[in-house]
């Protein structure tokens, strides 16, 4: 070996260097890793799902009677008051006769008329007959009170004369009957929508439940209408209320009465409110990756001053945040750092610049953060996303 080293020197040079290099290549090399510090701080669990304001009462107005409604001079977001007159309905106009319907119409006035000239007739006969028994029966009279007439034929003509008499009536009612069939059925060709009646139709006024604003017009257009149609949404804009489908596996969780922050509504501050009702009726809604959700909706009420969210109205957009559970002083790690180990949890502590794992108890989580019940101390340095390069022992170096 020494002969090979006088003999060619440079040969043993090389092959010096080539064992060096390869000493170098093999030697382990510390595993470059980012590194966090355990701290305490603030931390919160919650539920954040996309949610929209909607007045809390919310009245639909509908016409209340079949026909034409008047153009709407209203606005959405005009002011009114209650019983304030918000359009009228007009009755619906008469058909227009085709030669058909108007002959027949005038059939009708001609039998109404002969009726007429009927039930005149026979009044005018019951007049005759209540006379003549009224006569009878006061020629009667003297001779029944001196006894020159039996009892039976004065009775006979007093039960004739009360007969004849109702019969009249009957017959002057007959010819009231017949005179308003008459009128009836001349209103048909007089009323025609061809036709322009003189009288002035009648109006039914649709007023305003509440005091509020109009949030909705259904009929700004004059044109018929029918009962139940609606024709406007009114309600109160400054009583609102929040509505957020979540998940059903989440609204488990949710409680009523509890803390909920309201963000993303466009103002600088967050606004606080409280859980008021959970829909016990969930329902199916398709997301955006096309998965089929089991949701319910979750009513919550604005707890902040009124003036922090004036400017929000019926169907505006929040980020609602439902706080599960939250504590000022939590020791914690972000939820990156921890990996399974066995049954549990583990992290990588940087000792003496090399890593050391360390079984740790995790608490509350929420996705970002992990609170540290045991293994870990305030101001201890640990790994964030430790690669698979990463061992127990092994060399790190901080990038």
């Amino acid at each position: 070996m020494f002969t090979l080293l006088r003999q060619h020197p440079v040969i043993a040079v090389i092959i010096a260097v080539i064992a060096a290099l390869l000493l170098w290549g093999f030697w382990p090399q510390p595993v470059t890793v980012e590194a966090v510090t355990v701290s305490r701080a603030p931390m919160t669990v919650s539920i954040e799902e996309e949610g929209r304001t909607r007045v809390i009462d919310r009245y639909i107005v509908s016409a209340p009677v079949d026909g034409v409604a008047c153009r709407v001079q209203l606005e959405v977001g005009d002011p009114v008051e209650q019983g304030q007159v918000l359009l009228g309905i007009t009755p619906l106009e008469s058909q227009v006769l085709d030669p058909r319907s108007r002959a027949q119409a005038e059939a009708r006035v001609a039998a109404a008329e002969a009726a007429l000239s009927a039930a005149r007739e026979q009044a005018r006969v019951a007049a005759v007959e209540k006379d003549y028994a009224a006569a009878e029966l006061e020629r009667l009279r003297p001779l029944a009170e001196k006894g020159l007439v039996s009892g039976e034929s004065f009775d006979r003509a007093k039960n004739a004369a009360n007969t004849t008499a109702a019969v009249l009536r009957s017959a002057e009612f007959n010819v009231e009957v017949a005179s308003y069939d008459l009128e009836a059925a001349r209103t048909t060709l007089q009323y025609s929508a061809a036709t322009a009646g003189d009288a002035p139709a009648e109006r039914v006024p649709v007023r305003a439940p509440i005091d509020g604003r109009i949030l909705k017009v259904h009929h700004e257009c004059e044109g018929p209408v029918r009962t139940g149609e609606p024709l406007f949404e009114v309600g109160d804009p400054s009583a609102l209320e929040v509505e957020v489908d979540v998940l059903s596996a989440d609204a488990v969780k949710i409680q009523p009465g509890m803390p909920v922050l309201f963000d993303r509504w466009g103002g600088d501050l967050a606004l606080q409110g409280r859980v008021r009702n959970i829909e016990p009726i969930g329902f199916t809604k398709i997301s955006a990756l096309g998965v089929e959700e089991q949701r319910v909706l979750v009513i919550s009420d604005l707890t902040s001053p009124t003036e922090q969210w004036q400017r929000l109205g019926d169907g505006y957009r929040v980020e609602a945040q439902f706080v599960l559970w939250q504590e000022a002083e939590v020791l914690q790690v972000p939820a990156s750092a921890l990996f399974r180990f066995g049954e549990g949890w583990a992290v990588f502590v940087i000792e003496d610049d090399s890593a050391r794992r360390r079984e740790v108890s995790v608490g509350q989580r929420n996705g970002l953060t992990a609170q540290i019940i045991a293994g870990l101390a305030a101001g201890e340095t640990v790994i964030n996303h430790p690669s698979d390069a990463v061992e127990d022992g092994r060399s790190v170096r901080l990038r």
